[in-house]
């Protein structure tokens, strides 16, 4: 499974971005995102944000889940108090044996109203089908692993904002923040 995370600022600018791929099931932890479709991430990623700011007056949770789903990506959202968003999106490993291969066979792309699909809307057929995390990213111990996943990226962003020398919706530029996002992917995803 190849992933993409994002961390959005409070005027939905970026902030951060890491692409990786999973280190579990003998993966390698380089992303493989299909060339075509590796600049639509960010898009996808952005794209999810209106669903973001529904979501997130309704939920008291930090860890929204699965928010958003377009073809094959899913996108998952984490928010801290100040409003900045963690988004992670999840593309699914294209040879593995999958559940939704249906959608990204479609001759024609959807348009956003049926792109996008709640948690709840997934279906809990979809979630029982598969046993392999890499094959079904919403299945609860992919949730589980994501959610953990996010956590530690909070606390590495906690640390980031009591560094003096960062300002408020500026991009985050440290190597070490970094290192800490690809510690974090590989030992949860």
């Amino acid at each position: 499974m190849s992933y993409y995370f994002a961390i959005v600022g409070t005027k939905d600018n970026p902030l951060f971005e890491h692409e990786f791929g999973t280190s579990k099931q003998g993966g390698d932890g380089i992303a493989r995102f299909r060339e075509e479709a590796r600049h639509m991430n960010q898009f996808i990623v952005h794209s999810s944000l209106d669903i973001v700011e529904e979501v997130q007056w309704g939920s008291g949770q930090m860890y929204l889940k699965h928010i958003d789903r377009f073809y094959n990506n899913y996108i998952s959202c984490f928010l801290t108090g100040g409003n900045i968003k963690f988004l992670l999106l999840h593309n699914p490993d294209p040879s593995a044996p999958n559940t939704h291969a249906s959608l990204s066979s479609q001759p024609n792309p959807p348009s956003a109203s049926t792109s996008r699909l709640s948690t709840a809307s997934l279906g809990a057929s979809s979630r029982t089908n598969s046993s392999s995390v890499a094959s079904n990213p919403t299945s609860p111990a992919a949730e589980e692993a994501v959610r953990q996943f996010m956590v530690e990226i909070y606390d590495a962003w906690v640390k980031n904002l009591m560094n003096p020398f960062y300002g408020l919706n500026a991009p985050v530029k440290s190597p070490v923040f970094r290192a800490r996002v690809a510690a974090a992917a590989k030992k949860y995803l």
